[in-house]
């Protein structure tokens, strides 16, 4: 074997089913910056701690031309293949190093002329960036709401109406924008992102509607294309709608009403063809009321609603999410781990998620750095999420959220009552929105 091995110019090492090395050529023990002698025997992460390969064994998957960083600050093009015996079991693993830097490879690349193959890349690099990522099968929840919600918005997204998606920080409403857009007649057109509460209000303007040259110091030389224009004939999703300035909420009411855009510093308009989908965390109904949000501007963007329900209205999904996460966490990190032991999803099961599936994720990515092995145990969790589960248990003894809950529980029923059930009525007498009423309502399934 090494005869065969250390004549061929190109890095190459095996490694057995316990990940330790078995064979390398000189060309690539010289590259890790080590002598043959020392690397035998030695396990693949104590040569490079950087291995991908106890993932790939575990996946059983190989990974071709891929980027690879080294221990010792080497880029190469690097390929791991998994070599499976009769019973489908890793028996060996296979690795050889295409191109030792990144500049090598772009030279080939231009050397063989295979710009066209660069220019395909770059073409779906620019899609994934400017285009929908997501679609349904994204959509984790088997819960009697979420299937409902699904469904609505497979029937919005056959319909060219301005779409708004409700919901708490962290509940995926960005997925649902996608695929929306996805699912829809437009989805290969643009669909552009665009945070409205990220932007200074001074920018927000020409970040949507572009400027002419020299509209202002500072100013691009021949002006710029705004949001709407490269949304042109697809979708743009106005995140965080409820935080853009009043100024800004007219212009946008122009927009929707005209489907003509205007560029800061131009006497000229533009047709465009955009369907708008909008979101909040906000009661923009409350913001209405408060003056804050302006009315007319709402009930163009409040023509399809999609509501999304907390995490903790849907704790029967968290076994699914936490699932699908755990693939996601590891494939990003390297690091196998596809396991959640009992004790540790009753802790997760417990936890109210005031951050929803985002917090879910953070907390499993958490445990997934910490652990040594292929489970997650309670001790790899948040101090404070075991905390509530101690709460929680000390019979008598409530935590604040859940008195809180059960008294406004207590004075909506009682309201009610006195109403006769008149919902506006109790509203006003409770001094808060129909929209958050309604919603109480339902959180605390109260009966009317």
């Amino acid at each position: 074997m090494e005869k065969i091995f250390d004549p061929i110019t190109v890095p190459i090492i095996l490694i057995d089913e316990d990940t330790k090395v078995r064979m390398i050529n000189k060309v690539f023990a010289n590259f890790l910056g080590y002598e043959k002698e020392e690397i035998l025997g030695k396990k693949v992460q104590e040569v490079d701690r950087n291995s991908r390969f106890p993932y790939v064994f575990q996946t059983k998957k190989a990974e071709i031309a891929w980027k690879h960083k080294f221990e010792n600050g080497h880029t190469a093009i690097v390929h791991r293949i998994p070599v499976l015996d009769e019973k489908d079991k890793v028996s060996y693993g296979f690795g050889m190093i295409l191109f030792e830097d990144m500049k090598e490879f772009m030279h080939i690349i231009e050397k063989n002329k295979l710009l066209e193959t660069e220019l395909d890349h770059y073409k779906k690099r620019l899609k994934e960036l400017s285009g929908a990522k997501y679609s349904w099968e994204n959509i984790i929840g088997n819960n009697g709401k979420m299937s409902k919600i699904k469904n609505i918005g497979k029937k919005v997204a056959m319909t060219n109406s301005n779409v708004l998606i409700l919901g708490e920080s962290g509940t995926g409403k960005e997925l649902y924008a996608h695929s929306i857009h996805n699912d829809s007649s437009r989805h290969l057109a643009p669909f552009v992102k665009v945070n409205c509460a990220a932007i200074p209000a001074d920018l927000l303007e020409s970040e949507l509607f572009g400027y002419e040259e020299g509209a202002f110091t500072g100013a691009k030389k021949g002006g710029k294309i705004g949001k709407f224009e490269l949304a042109n004939g697809g979708s743009i999703f106005l995140d965080e709608i409820g935080d853009m300035p009043l100024n800004m909420q007219s212009k946008l009411l122009r927009v929707l009403q005209e489907r003509e855009i205007e560029k800061v510093g131009s006497n000229k308009t533009k047709k465009i063809d955009v369907r708008v989908i909008a979101a909040t965390n906000h009661d923009l109904k409350e913001l209405v009321e408060e003056g804050k949000f302006r009315e007319d501007l709402y009930y163009r963007l409040n023509v399809m609603t999609i509501e999304i329900p907390p995490l903790r209205e849907r704790c029967d999904d968290i076994d699914d999410l936490s699932s699908l996460l755990l693939k996601k966490i590891s494939k990003q990190l390297g690091k196998y781990v596809n396991n959640i032991s009992p004790k540790t999803m009753e802790y997760l099961k417990m936890h109210s998620w005031p951050g929803n599936v985002r917090e879910l994720e953070n907390v499993l990515e958490r445990a997934v750095n910490l652990t040594d092995c292929d489970t997650i145990q309670p001790s790899y969790l948040p101090e404070y999420l075991m905390e509530n589960k101690k709460s929680k248990s000390s019979g008598p003894i409530k935590s604040m959220k859940d008195i809180i809950e059960e008294a406004e529980k207590n004075a909506i029923t009682s309201v009610l009552k006195y109403t006769n059930g008149n919902k506006l009525k109790t509203a006003k007498l409770l001094n808060i929105s129909r929209s958050s009423l309604y919603d109480k309502i339902e959180r605390y399934s109260i009966k009317v």
